[in-house]
Parts: structure tokens; C-alpha cells; sequence
């Protein structure tokens, strides 16, 4: 992904060392956002080593706009058995309030399809609360579909202690 110019003077760009700060205030924002505004325990530090680290395993995207990161998308790569492919799963998209409207949340979801073109992945896909209906009217303008049939599954926390307990 290559460094682009946004209206507003704004720039979306890949995320680089430095911008754990600015990245992490957008993943509480958007916790707050989602009701959850205790929820988050990541730090800075943490992002640097996943973004930054030795191996990275997630990615970001970022827009910058008069020095702050005002928008996020935090992406990691999937890969379909099916397809025998790659693909993109969107953790977060996040664009701060006051800079909604944009365009900047088309050019972020955007530069990943880019990349899921480029690299010959099959897809890309994300999960969106039932009751955000702003966010479902976006998905819905830029063409994504949701998935009837299928329900998103989580382990954490005792129930995950106790299946890997299991395994041993």
C-alpha cells in the first residue's frame, strides 16, 4: 500500500513505529463506542510488538490528519481451505466522530480490498454489531453482504483454560 492523499489535507498510509498512541486512543474510542469502554487491555506496547515486532501478525492502516491518527483499520490475514487462498479479516474500522463523512472509512475498508486484489486473496470479511445501524448502512453502500447461516464462535477465558486443559 502506497501513502494517499485524502480530502481535508488527511493521508492514509500504513502504520509505522510511533503510532501506537495515537492507534491505541482509537481502539478506546471505539470500545466506548461499542459500550465497552473498559474492555480494552491493550497497550501501546503490545501493539509495537504485533504491528512492529520481529513477526508481525496483524497490520494496520492508518489516516493521519494534522499530526493525530484520526482513522484505523486493523486487519490480520485469513485463509480459506475452500479457496486455497488467503484473505483479509478487518478486526477494526474506526474513523473519530468528527471526521465521519468523509470518505476516510471508504478509503481505509478500501486500501484492504486493494490489497486483497494485489495479492490474490479471496476475500475480505469482518463482523458488525446487530444494532449498528449506521455502520451496517456503510457496509451495505460499499456492496458487502452479511452471511445468513452462519454465527461467530468464541472461546475466552475459563471456558478456554478448560477446553486447553484437555489438550494436555
Amino acid at each position: 500500500m502506497t501513502l494517499r492523499d485524502l480530502p481535508g489535507g488527511a493521508v492514509l498510509r500504513p502504520a509505522r513505529p510511533g503510532d501506537e498512541t495515537g492507534i491505541l486512543a482509537c481502539i478506546h474510542a471505539l470500545a466506548v463506542y461499542e459500550r465497552e469502554p473498559d474492555a480494552v487491555e491493550n497497550t501501546g506496547e503490545m501493539l509495537r510488538e504485533t504491528l512492529f515486532g520481529a513477526e508481525p501478525r496483524a497490520f494496520c492502516h492508518v489516516v493521519e490528519r494534522e499530526g493525530a491518527i484520526v482513522g484505523i483499520a486493523i486487519w490480520f490475514l485469513t485463509y480459506s481451505t475452500w479457496t486455497g487462498r488467503h484473505g483479509i479479516w478487518l478486526e477494526d474500522l474506526f474513523v473519530d466522530e468528527s471526521q465521519r463523512g468523509t470518505g476516510y472509512g471508504k478509503a481505509l475498508i478500501a486500501s484492504l480490498a486493494e490489497v486483497c486484489v494485489e495479492r490474490g486473496y479471496s476475500r475480505l470479511e469482518w463482523t458488525v454489531l446487530d444494532w449498528n445501524a449506521p455502520s451496517i448502512a456503510f457496509y451495505r453502500s460499499i456492496g458487502a453482504a452479511p452471511m445468513d447461516e452462519w454465527t461467530t464462535q468464541r472461546l475466552t477465558g475459563d471456558s478456554l483454560d478448560e477446553l486447553a486443559a484437555f489438550a494436555r
